[in-house]
């Protein structure tokens, strides 16, 4: 959509100033304010659904930079530099899961919730796009602090699908600094619900818990059988057992679990959900969530860009794929444009209590991601 057709921010909410070219002539972007932007963002708890002091904060410091910054109508920070193409999004996300992780710096790192994932990243896409920006390059960069990635919902992401029409898009997940994600998992969320009349546990039936037991059982050897020859996990159906609860009030049992399944490109979020009601019409599905899978080409334009200024850096880049599922599966498909993923941080360090970022590696990857965003913009080719 042209940045005329877009809703505007109300007048309220929106901080800064448009520009007609990439230029910021405010704070400076060094290493220093770098690291004071991911730390003090951090230092802001923003747990999916509540994120709205992170976003106005980060919005303030956006317009620090120069930036033309608001929240948008969902509630995502939101910052516009320059107009005209080429134009990239960079997409991240605010929200994190829940969890205290008490925030300090130690040994060259910085720890907290979101340090990771995925503040990290975000904060990377702030500081690059200041510094691209004082350099006069053409084009537009968009960058979306999203909210609610971390729930079912991806609220923010599907709410800037069709305001967007980017010519490349990276989105802000840990893949370290010197690798580039090219493609996600799809994954489906359901709830299985089922009732029977109670009965004395000496007569042969099958109580709920018993049902929903064998309905889960039954998940698992399916995921076996598919899985049968296919080596990578990413193309594996990979089930997990969120919850499994049961009750009675004497007259009637009941039985629910919540299960989450990470799907290969091969299977679609719906045609697994109908075979999952298939195995048992007295289990009642009811689906929270639904993703499918996405996977860039490795050589699309915003791969060959971060890969071509790792190598200057000095470093062979590496592409991977990752088990989990991210808001690059909803915009990846609905823009149909070049796609990736890029941050700074250990993914292996997502959500535990020990979540922490190595700061040499956060600003590394800021020099990263300048040198991408310059190609991408037609300088320094």
């Amino acid at each position: 959509m042209d940045v005329e057709a877009q809703a505007q921010p109300n007048a309220a909410q929106a901080i800064g100033n448009t520009t007609d070219e990439l230029q910021i002539d405010a704070i400076q972007p060094s290493a220093e304010a770098a690291l004071e932007l991911l730390e003090g963002l951090v230092r802001i708890p923003s747990i999916s659904g509540v994120e709205g002091a992170a976003v106005r904060w980060l919005v303030e410091r956006m317009a620090e930079l120069g930036f033309h910054a608001y929240v948008d109508e969902v509630g995502n920070a939101v910052c516009e530099i320059g107009v005209g193409r080429p134009e990239t999004v960079l997409l991240g996300h605010i929200d994190t899961v829940p969890g205290d992780v008490p925030v300090r710096v130690a040994d060259g790192r910085l720890y907290g919730r979101g340090t990771v994932d995925a503040k990290g990243p975000l904060a990377t896409f702030v500081m690059a796009a200041a510094r691209v920006a004082q350099q006069h390059v053409p084009g537009r960069i968009v960058i979306v602090g999203c909210v609610e990635e971390e729930a079912p919902s991806s609220k923010g992401a599907h709410g800037v699908v069709d305001r967007y029409a980017p010519d490349t898009c990276i989105v802000g997940e840990p893949s370290g600094w010197d690798r580039v994600t090219l493609g996600y998992k799809g994954s489906l969320r359901v709830r299985g619900d089922v009732a029977v009349p109670c009965g004395h546990s000496a007569h042969a039936r099958q109580t709920a818990a018993e049902r929903m037991a064998a309905w889960w059982q039954h998940l698992q050897s399916y995921a076996h059988t598919l899985n049968s020859g296919r080596r990578r996990m990413f193309d594996q159906l990979q089930p997990t057992l969120l919850q499994l609860n049961s009750g009675s009030d004497g007259l009637q049992e009941w039985a629910s679990a919540e299960i989450s399944v990470r799907l290969p490109a091969t299977v679609e979020p719906a045609a697994l959900a109908s075979t999952l009601q298939e195995w048992d019409a007295h289990v009642e599905i009811t689906v929270l969530g639904a993703t499918p899978a996405f996977e860039s080409e490795r050589h699309v334009l915003p791969a060959r860009a971060l890969s071509r200024a790792l190598r200057q850096q000095g470093i062979q880049p590496r592409l991977a794929v990752k088990t989990g599922t991210a808001d690059m599966n909803i915009v990846g498909p609905a823009w149909g444009c070049p796609t990736v993923a890029y941050g700074p941080g250990d993914a292996a360090l997502d959500h535990t209590p020990d979540e922490h970022i190595v700061l040499d590696d956060y600003l590394r990857a800021i020099d990263v991601l300048e040198a991408a965003l310059k190609f991408l913009h037609n300088v320094d080719h």
